[in-house]
């Protein structure tokens, strides 16, 4: 699998033709603008990261919305950037950019395939971190998003995103770009 990545138009094509809606498109492109700021930052502080990567892997991470809202949008995102042959570095970040990411676990409860679901490399945690600062299409403090996901979620997947939060600031520093 080539690790060439589409351009940002291409990647935009893709979300339309796997049927992905207007709101979720702009949903995309909010989380690309703020996950390629925040990678910047990274890079100014000296840390290796893939500016371009974490653009096209923000702008693909819900390509699963096209097919399913439900958390399985992931592994189904993830199965359709495999099919259209993009690379493993996209596939991965849609994969694991749910809540601050989906225990082995978690995972086998839900039916996905043994994996691993969390972020690891710095790109996949740019962009877990800034589609918990966007809902819909405007930033929202991450207080906000713990708050949501604490009255729908389990305790566990709440403090994966507060320790996602607390990695991401230590990284940045502070920065102006989260709300």
């Amino acid at each position: 699998m080539s690790e060439k990545l589409p351009t940002r138009e291409q990647a935009i094509l893709f979300l339309r033709e796997n049927g992905c809606r207007k709101n979720v498109i702009e949903h995309c492109e909010a989380v690309t603008e703020l996950a390629v700021e925040i990678a910047k930052i990274c890079k100014k502080r000296g840390l290796n990261v893939n500016i371009e990567l974490v653009e096209i892997g923000a702008l693909l991470h819900d390509i699963g919305r096209g097919k399913t809202h439900s958390v399985h949008h992931a592994v189904i995102g993830a199965q359709m950037a495999k099919e259209i042959g993009l690379p493993d570095s996209i596939i991965s970040i849609i994969k694991k950019h749910v809540g601050g990411g989906i225990t082995a676990k978690e995972a086998k409860k839900l039916g996905w395939p043994k994996d691993s679901y969390t972020p690891q490399t710095i790109e996949e945690k740019i962009v877990a971190y800034a589609d918990k600062l966007i809902e819909g299409s405007r930033r929202v403090p991450i207080e906000r998003t713990i708050e949501k996901f604490s009255q729908e979620l389990p305790s566990s997947t709440v403090e994966r995103v507060r320790r996602l939060h607390k990695e991401m600031l230590e990284l940045i520093g502070d920065c102006k770009c989260p709300p």
